[in-house]
């Protein structure tokens, strides 16, 4: 199998791990635990969505923005406009003007039906206009008081089934989805070109843990991307909330520590 230098795969923090401090904090905590990059999570924080006003703090903190993450959360369907291909359009010109190479975007919600009936299409498209990777991030579905499943995707919540070229693996997407993360490394190939690290537990709740409190192998997944030669990013994606800064601070320096350690050891054992 193809060995991977430890220090091939940038380890990169999203700026949502911050919430709900600012974006600005979110650069400035990366910098100083020593991640490699931000991907920026544009419309949590309103200021995101301010292209110059980000481009200044990676500047400043000397810091790169590895990659951009699109708008299309349902809590920022607002965000630089309702029209989805705007969005993606906007995050495209984000991204070359940051220095990003890569967009996550989610597959698109049921009652977007012009925007889901030529979904695949556009973002191949827009890959070949842009130069730019758009990997499309798994999801799960929603599910209803009873337990059952609610369409909330369309035509899948599961990026997988897509006419997708490139994929993000979000952990704790997975979790809630009742799927292995180390299954889908192994099954995607090639198609994987981005991961959201963190972990979860199935249910109905999406929680990103840190890596290692749930039960989706995220020591195992680092491992697999190692043995299999990806040559992506790693972005810890994980939720803060309700921790002092005190300790988020360390949640996000354990994580880090994680991810290195993982990709390091891994690439011993296979030399």
């Amino acid at each position: 199998m193809p060995q991977v230098p430890a220090d091939s795969v940038k380890v990169a923090l999203s700026t949502s791990s911050v919430y709900p401090e600012s974006t600005a904090a979110g650069f400035a905590l990366a910098r100083r635990l020593g991640y490699d990059g931000v991907e920026l999570m544009v419309g949590v924080d309103p200021a995101s969505a301010d292209v110059d006003a980000v481009q200044r703090l990676s500047e400043y903190h000397e810091l790169p923005v590895l990659a951009v993450h699109a708008p299309t959360l349902l809590l920022t369907q607002r965000t630089w406009g309702p029209d989805p291909w705007e969005k993606l359009d906007r995050a495209a010109m984000a991204a070359h003007q940051l220095g990003a190479d890569v967009v996550v975007v989610h597959p698109p919600f049921r009652w977007q039906r012009g925007y889901a009936a030529g979904f695949t299409e556009g973002i191949r498209r827009l890959e070949q206009s842009t130069g730019l990777t758009f990997a499309v991030e798994n999801m799960y579905p929603w599910r209803g008081p009873g337990g059952g499943d609610v369409r909330a995707y369309s035509p899948s919540w599961d990026c997988a089934v897509l006419d997708c070229d490139h994929l993000t693996l979000d952990l704790s997407h997975a979790a809630t989805a009742r799927q292995s993360s180390v299954a889908m490394v192994r099954d995607w190939g090639e198609r994987l070109r981005h991961v959201h690290l963190t972990d979860g537990t199935p249910g109905t709740a999406d929680q990103h843990l840190l890596p290692g409190q749930g039960d989706q192998d995220a020591a195992g997944v680092l491992r697999e991307l190692a043995t299999t030669g990806y040559t992506g990013h790693v972005v810890v994606e994980v939720q803060t909330r309700g921790l002092s800064r005190t300790e988020r601070s360390n949640a996000l320096a354990v994580s880090l520590n994680f991810a290195r350690h993982h990709l390091t050891t891994s690439v011993g054992q296979i030399q």
